[in-house]
């Protein structure tokens, strides 16, 4: 048994949680702090507690969420869904709670994705390939972001994945395309990054608001 003890709370990970099926069973039984995001990756649990920054984590994270699901909404193109859901694929040892996930609506109709139902009812967990997932890097996320997730997503056949970096002034938005054998960065024109996922270009901006602090913009043409 590890217990991880910091200001957010407390995890305690079991001995036996050592492959993905037992790491589900445990996510699925276990009382977690409510922000706690616990992954299973290269048969290793990752926990991070660390407190979201509030404008460059937090708000940007919301900018493109919110802007990604009105256009799915109102061209019907799909769901994107928010933090929060336990994305699984159980051929390459992948679980964990990306930042968004995009599912096409053909992705919805066939049998890419499947929705896990809760022991209590509802829908908790989402296996298979979703069509785009994003990742909004931190300090205590660097590592994972850039480096452990663009293998794993790779692995898991996702067809795009979406790395942002607000932390500096110049902002890092990257689009990594699939290709046959790895992620390749899309190429930028004048800020506007193509994303083949959605048919559209977006273009990620940064200002400042009336007290001084970042304030993000997502565009698309």
């Amino acid at each position: 048994m590890v217990t991880l003890v910091v200001d957010t709370g407390a995890i305690s990970v079991p001995g036996w949680v050592k492959s993905i099926d037992t790491f589900r069973r445990w996510i699925d039984t276990a009382v977690l702090p409510e922000k706690a995001r616990t992954w299973f990756l290269n048969g290793e649990v990752w926990v991070d507690m660390s407190k979201e920054q509030i404008f460059t984590h937090a708000d940007l994270k919301g900018e493109i969420t919110t802007v990604l699901r009105g256009l799915a909404k109102a061209s019907k193109l799909g769901r994107v869904l928010p933090d929060g859901v336990l994305l699984t694929h159980t051929g390459t040892g992948l679980s964990g709670n990306p930042d968004a996930i995009y599912l096409s609506a053909d992705t919805l109709a066939s049998d890419r994705v499947r929705l896990i139902a809760g022991k209590d009812g509802g829908f908790v967990e989402l296996e298979g390939t979703p069509d785009m997932v994003l990742e909004v890097v931190s300090d205590s996320s660097e590592k994972k972001d850039n480096q452990i997730l663009v293998e794993a997503y790779w692995a898991a056949g996702i067809p795009e994945y979406w790395v942002v970096d607000g932390r500096e002034k110049d902002i890092e938005f990257t689009v990594f395309k699939r290709g046959a054998r790895r992620y390749t960065r899309t190429r930028e024109h004048n800020g506007w990054v193509k994303s083949a996922v959605f048919g559209k270009e977006f273009r990620l901006t940064q200002a400042a608001d009336p007290q001084g602090n970042p304030e993000f913009t997502l565009a698309i043409r």
